[in-house]
């Protein structure tokens, strides 16, 4: 499993012009399944994004989680994190999850970090999405559950 993660002071998602979701202070995630993903990777990355200390503290140390600002998620669905543009021209996405496991997977993340008493809005599996957002820094990290970096 694969994210993208972006601090932000606001974002939202929209899916046909409505917005789906949206949160002020927080992070956004993009996130990607990967065939051969399962539970523990979705354990693994919600608890890692979590309680990454990625926000200032009153020293303006970035020493603080999402647990300690009360701050939201927003997660989108990302399969072409799994793009490989290593050959040719084309991304090949054969490492991304099937839809029905990717979706799957997402949703268990979405639960996971609900769970952990964070406010957690959504884009939707599969739709056109366009997500707006202003990233706060900018901070913006690459968390792999594999730790393939």
């Amino acid at each position: 499993m694969r994210a993208v993660v972006q601090r932000v002071s606001e974002a939202e998602v929209l899916v046909e012009n409505n917005i789906e979701g949206s949160i002020k202070t927080g992070i956004v995630i993009l996130l990607g399944v990967e065939e051969s993903d399962t539970q523990d990777d979705v354990d693994y990355m919600a608890d890692k994004i979590v309680n990454l200390r990625i926000f200032e503290d009153e020293e303006g140390k970035m020493n603080r989680s999402l647990l300690d600002i009360n701050g939201a998620i927003l997660v989108i669905s990302q399969f072409t994190l799994y793009g490989d543009c290593r050959k040719g021209r084309r991304p090949s996405f054969i490492q991304a999850a099937r839809p029905e496991k990717a979706s799957q997977l997402y949703e268990s993340f979405i639960d996971k970090c609900k769970s952990m008493s964070i406010k957690t809005e959504s884009g939707v599996f599969q739709a056109e999405m366009k997500v707006r957002l202003c990233n706060d820094g900018p901070v913006t990290l690459l968390i792999d559950s594999k730790k393939v970096f």
